[in-house]
């Protein structure tokens, strides 16, 4: 590229960026300066595609002692940003002077109408709810960068294309500084839009956009700590978290648990359809059942008060409630932790006893962490993290422990074997804490 037509490009580049903010202010200058070097070196990686120029970009810079990591990263996003805005901008003009796009999929669509037609579509395919709102909400605030960026009448046609797509999601990198995790999760959300409601093709974009994942070792917490946080806790909170860390369960698992989920005789908790609507068992501490059981006889009788208010009805999974009528009255497909009050399902309106609330145990965690004097970002998960640990400090086999998470491949479980090496003298004996688990000691 001559020198001309890379100055053509970086004042285009320069506009781009400060008319659509797609970088933090007053940092345009240095990604252009960035894109400048790349574009000035690019011609030493001739016929390579651009990511592996990219490529041999970036480790030039690594190796050169002067750069920072910080600044390395700031010129992979620069030159990441030129490829997917300024690379997909009109660059094509017709005989009459019409300017013509590379980019000739684009969408004008209605928000409201759009909006209708994805709830219809997460439910058609039957898509938790929680998914259902991070997907609506992720495409409100695209349509809401769209209108801002783009112009056009509130609440009318707005643009949709792969170019205002490249922008929010740069803008959530860049400007926003989101994590990767959370780009990730909006570019799924806008794909399915784009697939199931706008029918807006993004191939190539996946590669391009998607951020890789980084190895992060999960926090644990030692058994030491783990009693100590256990000692702040009392109640039905108590119960919950003990049986959490437990069994390993989710937190989402262990407050949508059903009575009849509980299986005393075999020391089993059934999940079922967990993460990937799979179903699975783990263990259920021996120690936790007189509790449980004295916690179920409260449970029954609040139910019984339900039901002579004429109440009593709890949210059945699929087509379950037309076949059978009654189930949903039950005492066996009542939560075996329901809400202390009443509350209108979000989807079918009726009055029913939703299950504990996920952020009334996450509050008695943190505060009980935080009275431990754990300095440990621990949460509820955290648990969940510590079982499988202190299972594998035990002996546990990895494919058991890869079964009683629900892990789709042993891959993941793998994780907590490079935190078992910062665990080599556990304050208690592993054994110990196995035992207490299954029930054969004093609970802790």
């Amino acid at each position: 590229m001559d020198k001309n037509k890379i100055e053509i490009e970086l004042t285009s580049y320069a506009e781009l960026l400060m008319r659509r903010s797609l970088v933090p202010l007053d940092k345009e200058k240095f990604y252009v300066l960035w894109l400048r070097q790349y574009l000035l070196s690019e011609e030493a990686f001739t016929g390579r595609n651009w990511e592996d120029k990219l490529e041999l970009f970036v480790n030039k810079l690594t190796e050169d002692q002067k750069y920072d990591s910080w600044q390395i990263e700031q010129a992979e996003h620069a030159v990441r940003l030129y490829y997917q805005t300024c690379c997909s901008l009109p660059v094509k003009q017709s005989p009459q002077g019409e300017i013509k796009s590379k980019d000739s999929g684009e969408r004008r669509v209605v928000a409201n109408v759009a909006l209708e037609q994805l709830v219809r579509a997460l439910r058609l395919k039957h898509y938790a709810f929680k998914t259902e709102q991070s997907y609506v909400a992720w495409t409100k605030r695209l349509f809401a960068y769209s209108h801002e960026c783009y112009g056009g009448e509130e609440k009318k046609e707005i643009l949709i294309s792969q170019s205002v797509i490249s922008d929010f999601l740069a803008h959530l990198a860049i400007r926003d500084k989101v994590a990767k995790s959370t780009q990730n999760q909006a570019f799924s959300a806008i794909l399915f839009v784009c697939r199931n409601v706008l029918d807006l093709d993004l191939s190539g974009m996946e590669k391009n956009v998607r951020s890789k994942q980084s190895r992060k070792l999960p926090t644990v917490l030692s058994p030491v700590e783990v009693q100590h946080v256990f000692s702040l806790l009392s109640g039905t909170n108590s119960l919950i978290l003990r049986l959490i860390y437990g069994g390993g369960l989710r937190l989402s698992e262990c407050a949508r648990l059903r009575v009849k989920d509980l299986d005393f005789d075999q020391d089993l908790i059934f999940v079922r359809s967990g993460k990937g609507d799979k179903d699975r068992s783990t263990l259920f501490a021996r120690r936790l059942h007189s509790e449980m059981q004295g916690h179920l006889l409260r449970v029954k009788e609040r139910h019984r008060d339900d039901l002579k208010d004429g109440l009593g009805e709890v949210w059945l999974p699929g087509a379950l409630e037309r076949k059978y009528p009654s189930a949903c009255r039950e005492w066996g497909w009542q939560y075996v932790f329901p809400s202390s009050r009443l509350s209108v399902d979000p989807r079918s309106l009726k009055t029913r006893r939703h299950h504990v609330s996920d952020a009334a145990i996450q509050k008695a965690m943190k505060k009980a962490v935080h009275a431990a004097g754990v300095v440990k970002q621990a949460s509820v998960h955290t648990l969940r993290h510590s079982f499988a640990t202190h299972l594998l400090l035990n002996g546990v086999d990895l494919r058991q422990i890869q079964d009683y998470l629900g892990h789709k491949s042993v891959e993941t479980t793998m994780i907590y074997t490079h935190v078992v090496k910062d665990m080599r003298n556990p304050a208690i004996s592993p054994l110990d804490m196995l035992d207490q688990m299954t029930g054969s000691r004093e609970s802790i």
